[in-house]
C-alpha cells in the first residue's frame, strides 16, 4: 500500500511510533525513524523493519528544538529528496494535578507535544508534494479532558486545532491532514498501572480490552495510503468505545 513512499515518523523508538514504522515497512515504505534519547529502541525498530523487507534511517532529534528538527529533515531529505508522509507521534505524558503543576511542567509538555508538531510540519512541508499525508497522534483526553494531566490534554487538543487548520490550508496542494485520538493503549505510558488499575480500565472499555500499538498503526496505514484520499481534517477515535462522539 505504501510502495516507494517515503515516511518520517517521530518518536519511533518504541510504542505506537515503532508499531507504525513496522507497519509502514510491511507495506514497503522507506522510513525515517526519529528518536531523541532511546537509540537502542530506535535500533530495534530499524531491525524489525528490515525483517519485514524494508529499510530506513535513524534520525536523532529533540522535536521541541527547531534547529535539531532542521538538521534532521536535511539529513533525511539529502538522502530521499522528498517526503510523502509525516507522522507526528513524539510526545510525553506527565501525570500531575494542575494545582501542583509548575510553569516549567506546563511548558515542557506543550513544547514537545504541540510545538514539536509545529516544528516538524514547518520544516518538512517544503519537501511534500501533491498526494502527501500528514498524520497527528492526539489523544481521547483532547476531547474529554484529564483530571491528572491538564498540560497533556491541552497539548493534544492543540494538535487537533493544528490538524484541522492545516487541512484547510493545504487542501489546494492536495495534501491530506488528519489526526488519530487513541484511547488507553498498552504502552510505557501505563507501564506503572497495577494489575487492579489495568483491570479497572478494561472494565470501563466497551470492547473489554486495552488498545495495542498495532491498533493505531493500522489506522495510520489507512490514512497514509491512497485509500484515504478523500479524507482530510478528520479525527479518528481509536479507543474501543471508551469515548464516543
Amino acid at each position: 500500500m505504501l510502495k516507494a513512499k517515503i515516511a518520517l515518523i517521530t518518536g519511533a523508538s518504541g510504542g505506537i511510533g515503532r508499531a507504525v514504522a513496522i507497519k509502514f515497512a510491511e507495506n514497503k515504505a522507506y522510513v525515517g525513524i526519529n528518536y531523541n534519547t532511546d537509540e537502542n529502541g530506535a535500533q530495534e525498530t530499524l531491525k524489525a523493519m528490515s525483517e519485514k523487507g524494508s529499510n530506513g534511517i535513524l534520525l536523532k532529534a529533540d522535536v521541541s528544538n527547531i534547529k535539531e528538527v532542521e538538521k534532521m529533515v536535511k539529513t533525511f531529505t539529502d538522502k530521499t529528496k522528498n517526503i510523502d508522509i509525516l507522522v507526528n507521534n513524539a510526545g510525553i505524558y506527565d501525570r500531575n494535578k494542575f494545582e501542583n503543576m509548575s510553569l516549567e511542567d506546563w511548558e515542557k509538555v506543550i513544547s514537545i507535544n504541540l510545538n514539536g508538531c509545529f516544528n516538524l510540519c514547518k520544516v518538512a512541508l517544503p519537501y511534500m508534494k501533491a498526494g502527501g499525508k500528514i498524520i497527528f497522534i492526539s489523544s481521547q483526553l483532547a476531547l474529554k479532558g484529564s483530571s491528572h494531566g491538564a498540560n497533556y490534554a491541552a497539548s493534544k487538543a492543540g494538535i487537533l486545532g493544528l490538524a484541522r487548520s492545516l487541512a484547510l490550508e493545504l487542501a489546494h496542494k492536495k495534501i491530506n491532514v488528519n489526526a488519530i485520538a487513541p484511547g488507553t493503549i498498552d504502552t510505557n505510558i501505563i507501564a506503572n498501572y497495577t494489575k487492579e488499575e489495568r483491570q479497572k480500565r478494561i472494565n470501563e472499555i466497551p470492547l473489554k480490552r486495552l488498545g495495542a500499538p498495532i491498533d493505531i498503526a493500522n489506522v495510520c496505514l489507512f490514512l497514509a495510503s491512497d485509500l484515504s484520499s478523500y479524507i482530510t481534517g478528520e479525527t479518528i477515535n481509536v479507543n474501543g468505545g471508551l469515548y464516543i462522539q
